[in-house]
């Protein structure tokens, strides 16, 4: 059963820094994509940062020069770090991991790409 634990999150002023982690388990064989995504209340969910299956971090415009993404392979873990005096009441959403990897399905090695995400943690920037 491949996981995504979440931890960080919470409340914190304008101006101020926050760093999200996950961490990725279980069983698979690769993985293609890890990042996250959040949700604001009545907003679709939507890209904040992910690494591409190259291995390039990609971040939405929203969020460019402010969050950093970045990982540790051999754990798995990615961080988001949201940087000093970058964040806004708008980046206030439920920030969620997600990842997509690369699962063998049988025992002839066949495998298939699973897409999981994190159950949220919430951010909250005041004004």
């Amino acid at each position: 059963q491949v996981q995504l634990v979440e931890s960080g999150g919470g409340l914190v002023q304008a101006g101020g820094s926050l760093s999200l982690s996950c961490t990725l388990s279980g069983s698979f064989k690769s993985v293609n994509t890890m990042g996250w995504y959040r949700q604001a209340p009545g907003a679709q969910r939507e890209l904040v940062a992910v690494f591409s299956s190259g291995g390039v971090a990609q971040y939405a415009e929203s969020v460019k020069g402010r969050f950093t993404l970045s990982r540790e392979y051999n754990q798995n873990t990615v961080y988001l770090q949201m940087n000093m005096n970058s964040l806004k009441p708008e980046d206030t959403a439920v920030y969620y991991c997600n990842a997509n990897v690369v699962v063998v399905v049988n025992v002839e090695g066949a495998s298939r790409n699973v897409d999981r995400w994190g159950k949220g943690t919430l951010v909250t920037v005041s004004s």
